[in-house]
């Protein structure tokens, strides 16, 4: 099974089919990077704190940086430092579980109008829902990341349906939520983990995993936040 964890697993996450977009539109949009490369998307909490995917960040926090206020994921912009990183607890890559991570800053983050913190959910959205994600992920499942930041709309799909498209593959919990057309086509895919699933510029889910990318009957799979709230305000002091 071509499973893609969206960024470095094989379970799959990034932006096919997309359109180029700007980060104006979404000014909370980060590129996390391992040494000089992009390695995941992460979104801006506050000033502090930056949230992605908990599969995003096995190593320690020297590693990494984040970059931010640019459409090109290297240039232009400002660059940070990781000062901690955050799994949850209860994070288990092999269910992938609360796959959930919050990256503390060194330093504090800049706003402007390319730079500003995404706004955090105060309920679960309805199924049907058309939904945003974007990133500098592979426009094509195993092709070259995107140069230039790009987004997609999809539509939130069952928890019931997506159980049933994924129970012999992996348990949809309700740290899970899914997106996607059934007949494929637009997705996440790798170097997309991590990044941001919005509506109306409210954070819903963080781009997780799932099978290959923009595979027919199968849709993307995606951290709930609204489940969550609750620990990123206990480890950031966010107000939500």
């Amino acid at each position: 099974a071509s499973f893609l964890v969206r960024p470095t697993i094989p379970l799959d996450p990034r932006i096919t089919r997309g359109t180029v977009t700007d980060i104006k539109q979404h000014p909370y949009q980060l590129s996390l990077q391992r040494g000089s490369r992009h390695a995941c998307g992460a979104v801006i909490v506050d000033n502090k704190w930056v949230l992605t995917a908990a599969h995003c960040v096995s190593l320690s926090a020297s590693v990494y940086r984040l970059h931010a206020g640019s459409n090109d994921k290297y240039e232009g912009g400002t660059f940070y430092l990781v000062k901690k990183i955050v799994q949850h607890p209860a994070y288990n890559f092999l269910t992938i579980d609360y796959d959930i991570a919050l990256l503390e800053i060194d330093g504090e983050i800049v706003f402007n109008d390319r730079v500003q913190p995404v706004k955090l959910p105060k309920k679960k959205l309805t199924d049907g829902v058309m939904v945003n994600v974007t990133g500098w992920g592979a426009v094509q499942e195993g092709g070259k990341l995107s140069p230039m930041l790009m987004t997609v709309s999809l539509p939130i799909v069952s928890k019931k349906t997506c159980q049933g498209i994924y129970k012999y593959i992996h348990s949809i919990t309700d740290r899970m939520i899914c997106a996607g057309y059934m007949h494929g086509g637009q997705d996440a895919c790798e170097g997309d983990s991590g990044g941001p699933l919005t509506a109306d510029g409210i954070l819903y889910g963080i781009v997780s995993w799932g099978y290959k990318c923009d595979e027919p009957l199968y849709p993307g799979v995606y951290t709930n936040v609204v489940d969550l709230l609750w620990w990123i305000r206990w480890i950031s002091g966010v107000k939500l």
